[in-house]
Parts: C-alpha cells; structure tokens; sequence
C-alpha cells in the first residue's frame, strides 16, 4: 500500500486529502469509543469537529474536483470506471455529510423545530459511522483508480 501511494500521479493535494479523511476515519471510531465510555462531552466535540472539518475539506477540495473531472462528462460516461466510482463517491459522501450534520443540528442546537429533531441518537450514530467507512473506502478506490495508473494498463 504504501509503495502504491508514493507512486502515484496525484497531486499533493489529493494525497493529503486522502491522509486526512483516512485521519478523520479513525477519528470517528475514537470519539465512539468515547460514547462508549461515558465521555460525552468529549464525544460530542470530537464528532463535531470531524464533521465539520470533513464539510471544509469536501467545499473546498472535492467539489471542485468534481466539478471539473467528473461532472462535465455525466451521464454520458456513467458507464466508464473512472467516472461512475467518483459520481458513487460524491453520491454517498453528500449524503453521509448531510446525515452527519444533521445529527449536529439535532443533538447540539435547538435550531430545528421538536418534531424534526432525532430521538433515537444512537441508531442514526451508528448508521452514519457505518456510511462514513463506505465513503472512506470509495474514496479510497477513486483516489487508486484517479491516479494509480499502473494499476489499470492493459
């Protein structure tokens, strides 16, 4: 893996992406272990952060790359590898962003009105942790199949 990584055709930019959400990742599982050991506070604070983090890095990095790469070719090249990984990455990773954030409106704000907000915290936790691994491994093989080229010659 590692061999694979330092010869890649990335840029630096998708490289540190790429380390940072593998970093976020692992950050979620240890602020469930956090849960898990009755440090709520601290729970809370370091999912919020990650999310937070998280919604920076997908504005400012991944949704350029994804307008420039990937969008500009759909549906057309659906079909084709490249394009169909990154359109179900964006796709999941939009949708687990959302998820995240609005556990962050629900347990940490009273912005949203009583009937909207989450009353089993824990099963939507757990749910977006799941989604935000699937996310990370899609990520994973965009950023192989981007820029691994040696990988895919015939």
């Amino acid at each position: 893996m590692i061999q694979v990584f330092l010869e890649t055709a990335a840029p630096r930019s998708a490289s540190v992406v790429l380390l940072l959400e593998v970093a976020m990742g692992i950050g979620l599982l240890l602020g469930t272990r956090l849960a898990r050991n009755g440090r709520f506070r601290q729970h809370a604070w370091c999912q919020s952060v990650i999310v937070l983090l998280n919604l920076a890095v997908v504005v400012v990095m991944m949704i350029p790359s994804f307008r420039v790469h990937v969008f500009p070719r759909l549906p057309a090249k659906l079909g084709k590898g490249y394009y169909a990984l990154a359109t179900t990455h964006g796709a999941f990773g939009t949708a687990t962003e959302l998820a995240g954030l609005y556990i962050l409106l629900c347990a940490g704000t009273t912005v949203l009105p009583e009937k909207l907000r989450i009353t089993n915290y824990k099963i939507w936790m757990r749910t977006v942790l799941v989604l935000w691994w699937i996310v990370l491994v899609l990520g994973m093989a965009t950023y192989t199949r981007w820029y691994v080229p040696h990988l895919f010659r015939k």
